[in-house]
């Protein structure tokens, strides 16, 4: 079988994720004000998409290579071609989608105006806004003199301005660049009038403004219309051997800035001489992704839209519960002596990690806490705890990954924080992202050196907790803890390859271990023993695992997958997949856990992990996955995928065709986020 015809392309999958959170804006039963969000995540994540894997795809067609092998069938230059496609329509989709979305919000007494509609009440206001916070914030660039244009930023607004002079009776253009200072608040709130609320975007505000910022020129006629460049965004950390690491790091984030265009979006009503005008300085033609679009660019901003105050037009907030059984009063090491807990954000609180720490750094009996880091909040009490640790004379080891895509720069400030303050650092390991989500302390009882710790799937990260689902595991299982040491043992000497008698770790054990994994349930099912796999990714891109799981399906081994993301798969084909069902789950929270279950002859192997199935984490990162030995966890673990496999709401089925069609049932309605909550809200009423 072809391969275009066994797999889905991972940049084609990716779009049609995104199509999904695209769905989510569209969705007439999300809160308005969420919907609007969910644009921004769209165009948020569109920015990145052509950061990176655009940027990479690019890279492989300027190489000369066609790119079959790795692209799943497809050229290079024709996923180029077909990539812009389908992202101009989803562009064009996303506009529509916003316009309906401000006609709603009009009838809930929410205006959002634009510059020829500000009155005269509100001029004095969108004045003074812009004198006093906006103008002096204005880099303001008159092109028409300048040999070159000057280097754009990466994902920066600006406005095209085109001024007509009427200079003696000769007509003259000048054209102008405006930055859209990031600095400032897109959206301005303007003083309430006859009961309704009006906000005006900033880009707007200056467009009104454009004459008191150009009174000095003698003008006929003016217009300003919005453009955005994107560049490649890949780091290359080759170079000056004599430099550090976070130096050259630091020197590669700056390089990123310079980093070549791959993307140029325009409002699609700008005038044809001003867009040549633009491209010709530029530097770009039709090789580049030219995406027409609408008035505003960096749509992205939406995500942070402003509630105001009206809380029927968002999400119902739900109090993070507490894990049955462990409570935040006392000591929570002592409670896991007794035996593992799991956290399940944002359900569960994420204040039992920050406790944990807090405890480890206050605790007398601990001697040393290692733990890894990949992306840390803006304003971190896991940084906050490790720091105090040191300062109580703990020894603090922290695997810092410096490479956490569009994070290094918060890492390496905090980085350079901790080093300051005592915390050993380990900078990953040469050649490979350092992406498993583990912590182990150590705790002298008596004579005797008792490990406590725990393994995640998502980062220790209090924001994302909040709208990330992930599992953590709590645990004093000496025999998993001292595999994790293995792993910091691995971080810093890393020519000794370890051997783990729990963990499955990449990148030297985790293909082959899930491949006889899998083995294991194809023998199950042709010797007619109970078999299956129940598995749940954000990603699923790595066409030997791909194959694999076609295999199994042949055997006849059913197979259940949950994947919010990329799926390459294409799921339920006669003779190749016709066991395997798919589905992704887009909802209010982002969908971030690995889960891996196999049905083992009844007896079932249950792992979280921090692993996708994609080739980078199988064989370019460090990775967890956990086996989970205490049956209650198991059961609970098993419940809540099978919560999210009965989603008939937010769900929706893969197929050949893309189509991302919701998922339809005759069962009762069920909308598994709300319903996991329902679920834990029941564990804990429960006399159990």
């Amino acid at each position: 079988m072809r391969e275009k015809n066994k797999y889905i392309n991972r940049e084609l999958s990716w779009l049609q994720f995104n199509a999904r959170v695209l769905q989510e804006a569209a969705d007439e039963t999300v809160p308005l004000i969420e919907r609007l969000r969910f644009l921004g995540i769209f165009s948020n994540n569109l920015d990145e998409f052509f950061k990176v894997r655009y940027a990479t795809v690019k890279r492989i067609e300027q190489a000369g290579k066609g790119g079959k092998k790795a692209l799943g069938g497809v050229t290079a230059s024709d996923l180029l071609k077909e990539i812009t496609h389908i992202v101009i329509d989803q562009q064009s989709t996303s506009l529509e989608i916003l316009d309906e979305i401000r006609g709603e919000l009009e009838k809930h007494k929410i205006c959002i105006i634009k510059e020829d509609e500000v009155t005269e009440k509100q001029a004095q206001f969108v004045q003074d806004y812009f004198l006093q916070k906006v103008s002096p914030a204005l880099v303001t660039i008159i092109l028409n003199d300048l040999e070159e244009l000057p280097r754009l930023k990466d994902s920066a607004a600006y406005l095209a301005v085109r001024m007509i002079l009427d200079e003696d009776g000769k007509k003259e253009k000048k054209y102008i660049l405006i930055e859209i200072p990031r600095g400032i608040e897109r959206f301005v709130e303007i003083p309430s009038e006859d009961g309704k609320k009006y906000i005006i975007i900033l880009d707007d505000l200056i467009r009104y403004n454009l004459k008191s910022l150009f009174s000095i020129f003698n003008y006929e006629s003016i217009s300003a219309h919005m453009i955005k460049i994107t560049r490649d965004a890949e780091l290359d950390m080759a170079g000056d051997l004599t430099k550090s690491y976070i130096d050259k790091l630091l020197s590669s984030i700056k390089d990123r800035i310079e980093g070549e265009p791959v993307r140029f979006v325009y409002d699609k009503t700008i005038g044809k001489d001003t867009l040549d005008f633009l491209l010709s300085k530029m530097g770009i033609d039709d090789s580049d992704s030219l995406i027409p679009g609408g008035r505003y660019h960096n749509r992205r901003d939406y995500m942070k839209f402003p509630s105001l105050g009206a809380s029927d037009l968002l999400y119902k907030k739900y109090a993070a519960l507490p894990i049955k059984g462990l409570t935040l009063q006392g000591s929570l090491l002592g409670k896991i002596a007794e035996k593992d807990y799991l956290q399940y954000t944002p359900y569960h609180t994420f204040s039992y990690t920050v406790k944990f720490l807090r405890e480890a750094a206050l605790d007398p009996k601990v001697k040393a806490i290692n733990i890894t880091i990949y992306r840390l909040a803006e304003i971190s009490h896991i940084a906050s705890s490790l720091i105090n640790a040191v300062k109580n004379g703990k020894k603090v080891t922290v695997s810092i990954e410096l490479r956490a895509r569009f994070d290094e720069a918060n890492n390496i400030r905090y980085a350079e924080q901790m080093q300051r303050e005592g915390v050993k650092l380990i900078f990953g390991v040469p050649g490979l992202k350092v992406h498993c989500k583990a912590c182990v302390i150590e705790r002298l009882e008596g004579r005797k050196k008792m490990l406590y710790g725990f393994v995640s799937t998502g980062n220790f990260n209090e924001s994302t907790a909040k709208i990330y689902t992930d599992y953590t595991l709590f645990t004093a299982n000496q025999s998993i803890l001292k595999d994790i040491n293995k792993v910091f043992n691995f971080f810093e000497i890393n020519y000794k390859v370890n051997k783990y008698k729990h963990l499955i770790v990449s990148p030297h054990y985790s293909r082959t271990t899930f491949e006889r994994l899998i083995d294991n349930e194809i023998n199950n099912a042709r010797l007619g023993k109970p078999s299956g796999m129940k598995i749940k990714l954000n990603s699923l891109s790595d066409y030997k695992m791909i194959d694999k799981l076609y295999e199994a399906s042949r055997a006849g081994v059913k197979i259940k997958l949950i994947v919010r993301g990329i799926c390459c798969l294409i799921p339920g084909v006669e003779g190749m997949s016709e066991n395997i069902e798919a589905i992704s789950i887009i909802d209010k929270y982002l969908e971030h856990p690995r889960l891996y279950i196999f049905e083992n002859g009844g007896e079932p192997k249950t792992y979280i992990s921090s692993a996708d199935w994609m080739t980078r984490n199988l064989d370019n990162r460090v990775e967890i996955s956990c086996p989970i030995y205490q049956k209650d966890i198991q059961q609970e673990l098993l419940d809540t995928f099978n919560i999210c496999w009965s989603d008939n709401v937010k769900a929706r089925d893969f197929s050949a065709i893309e189509e991302n069609a919701y998922k339809k049932d005759n069962q009762p309605k069920v909308r598994s986020q709300f319903a996991t909550y329902d679920y834990y809200l029941e564990k804990l009423a429960s006399k159990e």
